[in-house]
């Protein structure tokens, strides 16, 4: 199954939180492909796996994030694909602070999101736009 699908994490903890997206792929039908990579710590890695994405023959990208949830933003500067941000429910704010900064991005740097933790439609909205 050719992977269409680019899940992207910062950290390998939020595999775990990712879970839900990734049984809804599983359940639909649809490749993707799993990486862990920091904007922050890994910029330059990052950048490349953006950079590349529709060469690789991905549809559309999922990134997830918490905190300050740069992850979504930045690999959306950095590509053509559609991609949907999931705020992960971490911090004291517990995912507010993340979901603001997927919502709120400027123009020419759009990103979706989704519900704060919601991975599940993360993965539902990536199956509609392969679809549509």
């Amino acid at each position: 199954m050719n992977a269409e699908v680019l899940v992207i994490v910062g950290s390998e903890s939020d595999r775990e939180r990712m879970a839900g997206a990734l049984e809804v792929l599983d359940k639909g039908g649809v490749g993707y492909d799993f990486v862990v990579s920091s904007t922050h710590r890994n910029p330059e890695q990052t950048a490349q796996i953006a950079k590349e994405a529709r060469g690789k023959g991905y549809r559309v990208v999922i990134a997830a994030a918490g905190l300050a949830a740069a992850l979504p933003g930045s690999v959306a500067s950095l590509t053509d694909l559609p991609v949907i941000g999931v705020p992960l429910d971490v911090g004291p704010l517990h995912g507010v602070d993340a979901l603001y900064a997927i919502a709120q991005l400027p123009p020419g740097c759009p990103v979706g999101a989704v519900g704060i933790g919601n991975a599940k439609n993360a993965a539902h909205l990536a199956i509609r736009i392969l679809k549509a």
